[in-house]
């Protein structure tokens, strides 16, 4: 699992998969300009406080785009995981053609590119899937609320969980039948939580965040190559 981090931090220097992260990155952003255009029209003259019964205090065009600002941010706080393993998973044949063809050239003449239609698909179950885990545990980071910390720590919990899933299930996705990449995802459930926790750890740090969904899918395809192949190796021998 280090050594598969190690690699796919390492492949933030393999110019295809930097310019697929900025490309990736670019297009989740944009999802979050696109939320804070739309909040900032549907608050623009809403009354908050008659939603509520408490007199009235309609929002102007200033304090709509502020209160829209304040809600994106929010929402991309806990969406920003869903939203990166969604756009990611539709790259997920291109980064994984480069970091193949890079370190694992023999793995990448037998791979069966999924393409785009059915890796958005899988992005959008592992996005809805992060979605659902975290609607499930909202009770739970409201009463944590008090601890200070015990939010940040069932964040990289929860997420940690579906995102190393999530990767794993991307990575093999383009090798070997179902059977055979059911058993591994199978048996390397441990490895795949403990990437996922890592990387949640990182959508908590700024900058870091940023890079975090492209480290958790290439240390995804290490995990895959490297442990999949030899346990081929063993089952030949």
């Amino acid at each position: 699992m280090i050594e598969a981090l190690g690699r796919a931090v390492a492949d933030l220097a393999n110019r295809r998969v930097l310019a697929i992260m900025l490309q990736a990155l670019a297009i989740s952003l944009l999802v979050f300009v696109v939320v804070a255009i739309v909040l900032a029209r549907l608050l623009s003259g809403a009354d908050p406080c008659a939603l509520v019964g408490i007199d009235s205090c309609p929002l102007g065009p200033d304090s709509g785009t502020i209160g829209a600002i304040a809600l994106t941010l929010l929402a991309a706080w806990f969406l920003f995981p869903a939203v990166a393993i969604t756009v990611i998973a539709g790259f997920s044949d291109r980064i994984a053609a480069a970091v193949e063809q890079a370190r694992y050239p023999e793995a990448a003449e037998r791979a069966q590119p999924i393409g785009v239609g059915r890796g958005l698909l899988l992005g959008l179950k592992s996005g809805g899937r992060l979605i659902l885990f975290n609607l499930l545990a909202l009770p739970f980071y409201l009463l944590l609320l008090v601890t200070g910390v015990g939010p940040l720590v069932l964040f990289v919990i929860v997420n940690g969980i579906a995102f190393g899933r999530d990767v794993a299930e991307l990575a093999a996705a383009r090798h070997g039948d179902r059977a055979s990449r059911r058993a591994w995802l199978k048996r390397t459930r441990g490895q795949q939580h403990l990437i996922g926790v890592v990387v949640s750890v990182l959508f908590l740090v700024p900058f870091a965040n940023l890079i975090a969904p492209v480290i958790g899918a290439a240390a995804g395809i290490h995990l895959f190559n490297g442990s999949f192949r030899a346990t081929n190796r063993d089952n030949r021998a």
